[in-house]
């Protein structure tokens, strides 16, 4: 019995053989090795040398050399099954059931004869790229993308032929069998029996796992299909959400410079990598998994996230944002202008531009917030609910506790969370777990804000007499009232002004149901007193005047607030072109304020 290859070779790719050796030894860094003076034997200068591309150590002086398997053997005094186990366990990676010897051997010569498929398939492939006149459409493409043939070849792009039988023919050619083809993924099954060519008419894209073999392919159409991208099955010697691509290509450069870009598709990595980015990975068009994230761990400390600006891109950034911390990952978020993605941006504005732009990545827990209070109003209990709810598990999921607490604090100022015992809660919440039904309840119950004394002033006038709100209602903007607990009345009003409604109880109550402020409607309706028939007309008017100039005051207020934020936020990620914009509004709002202020005082508002 044994643990399964397939299971020892994904710990191999997946345990950094320099995070194993440093828990037994104090390396440095030495060009793009790691040296040390040997464990195995004393020594006064450093020969002991550890290479994270070739995944080996090697002693100079006493000759000992090997994998992270036979390193742990020699350093623990166990056999090679022990020493599976202690990697896996220093890797995070749980252990499998054994199995029987002879089904491994089984399963490994059926991989290795899918890459060996693979490998004719890709060389044929690259032939009908170079020189076949049908593959002129796939060199127009690259020619368009401004992809040059250094790059084609560095990456060993290919055009599959529009036939439905070719490469069969050509494997069969080679020596492959129909039961070989039927489980290479080369090929699809038909129900009725035989098989044709998965890839017809369309650009290849190679996936390579680490060690440069080409494990499986993605092809994209040419034409106008409705499958833009298709992609190989799993096989023997692919599993989906095992690899990422360019990682072979790719893996010294991140490693040498502390952090990995993360691309979605395969042209987002080509081109950058043709314009002179080579530490970037691509997650293969799909959603990021937690294989993929321990083996980016493997040789970088940090990851720039930099999907598509669309809602689909985003999406997908913030649950890989959650995969990647879970791995203790420092992440950023890049998101380019226009939510262009990496390729056409970089053709467009160039490599200078790009490492601006990415030089200002925001922080994860920025592009977080900035998302969760993304069409939503602060001012309201509901919606602050909602996005703090949004928020939170990205804080939770990262492992240091001081970090926690930072992003913690920064999400708290950001979303308007000043009441500390709310803020004791929810940081309690995070170590005990999610709860959304308790969090949505109490932060809708301490974030209830009650009407102000301008609001309730203003609309007894309103709701007292016809020819206030005939005068007043049509100069009242949606920005005087949206933020307030009783926005919902107003709009009653304004609506009953275009509609010509009566306005009374039950007209109010309809208009405000399911809205909180409906609770107070008999307490409003109850203090409008008869009194406006007896006061003369300048006299509610200028009333009524105050009271909007001291909401209007309150909004600016509001806004200022809120500005201070957005300019903290700023600060931190370092974006001092939005900090100079943020700055002027501010500027500009205060003046306005120093307007307001005269006509308001004359109202109590109640903040």
């Amino acid at each position: 019995m044994r643990y399964p290859q397939t299971f020892i070779d994904d710990l191999k790719r997946q345990a950094d053989i320099v995070r194993v050796v440093q828990d037994y030894v104090q390396l440095k860094k030495k060009g793009a090795n790691w040296m040390a003076c040997c464990p195995f034997h004393k020594e006064k200068t450093p020969s002991f040398s550890v290479s994270p591309a070739k995944e080996i150590f090697y002693c100079f002086g006493c000759h000992k050399g090997g994998s992270v398997f036979n390193f742990v053997m020699e350093m623990e005094r166990v056999a090679f099954p022990e020493a599976i186990k202690i990697v896996a366990e220093k890797s995070g990676m749980p252990l499998p059931k054994l199995i029987d010897d002879s089904r491994f051997e089984a399963k490994k010569a059926e991989s290795d004869q899918v890459i060996e498929l693979n490998k004719w398939a890709l060389e044929w492939w690259e032939k009908q790229l170079e020189s076949s006149a049908e593959a002129r459409i796939a060199r127009d493409y690259l020619k368009r993308r401004e992809i040059t043939d250094e790059t084609r070849q560095t990456f060993r792009l290919a055009y599959a032929p529009d036939s439905w039988d070719a490469l069969s023919i050509y494997l069969r050619q080679k020596g492959a069998s129909q039961e070989q083809i039927d489980k290479s993924g080369l090929v699809v099954k038909k129900e009725e029996g035989g098989s044709y060519d998965r890839f017809r008419g369309r650009l290849i894209f190679p996936v390579m796992d680490i060690q440069g073999r080409p494990i499986a392919f993605g092809g994209r159409t040419l034409k106008d299909e409705d499958a833009k991208y298709i992609n190989s099955p799993e096989t023997s010697a692919y599993v989906k959400g095992r690899n990422l691509f360019g990682l072979n290509l790719t893996r010294e450069e991140i490693r040498r410079q502390g952090f990995a870009i993360l691309v979605e598709g395969f042209l987002d990595l080509v081109v950058p990598y043709q314009f002179g980015i080579r530490n970037v990975v691509a997650s293969l068009g799909t959603a990021l998994t937690s294989d993929q994230a321990k083996l980016l761990a493997r040789f970088a400390g940090k990851v720039v996230v930099n999907y598509d600006g669309d809602s689909a891109g985003v999406q997908a950034a913030k649950k890989a944002i959650e995969i990647l911390l879970a791995q203790d990952l420092e992440v950023k978020v890049l998101v380019l202008p226009d939510d262009a993605d990496p390729d056409e941006f970089l053709r467009k504005f160039g490599l200078t531009e790009y490492q601006r732009q990415r030089a200002e990545a925001q922080s994860h827990i920025q592009f977080v917030i900035d998302q969760a209070v993304r069409n939503r109003n602060l001012h309201r209990p509901a919606e602050k609910a909602d996005a703090v709810e949004e928020v939170l598990p990205y804080i939770r999921a990262v492992h240091s506790r001081i970090q926690k607490r930072e992003y913690f604090d920064i999400a708290m100022d950001s979303l308007r969370i000043s009441d500390l015992a709310l803020r004791r809660e929810l940081w309690h919440s995070l170590r005990l777990g999610p709860d959304s039904a308790r969090t949505q309840q109490n932060i809708g119950k301490r974030t209830q804000v009650k009407p102000t004394v301008a609001e309730e002033q203003l609309l007894e006038l309103l709701l007292a007499d016809e020819n206030l709100r005939h005068k007043f209602l049509p100069r009242m903007e949606p920005a005087d009232y949206d933020d307030l607990p009783t926005a919902a009345i107003f709009r009653a009003l304004i609506e009953s002004e275009r509609s010509g409604k009566e306005v009374d109880f039950d007209f109010l109550s309809k208009s405000t149901e399911g809205d909180p402020i409906a609770d107070f409607l008999p307490a409003l309706l109850m203090s409008t007193t008869d009194d406006a028939e007896t006061e003369q007309t300048e006299t509610r008017e200028s009333s009524a005047q105050k009271c909007i100039d001291a909401l209007r005051l309150m909004q600016v207020d509001r806004r200022i607030s809120d500005l201070m934020a957005e300019m903290a936020a700023a600060e931190r990620n370092g974006a001092n072109e939005l900090l100079d914009k943020l700055s002027t509004e501010r500027l500009e709002l205060a003046r306005r304020r120093s307007t307001l202020l005269p006509q308001a005082q004359a109202v109590q508002t109640g903040q």
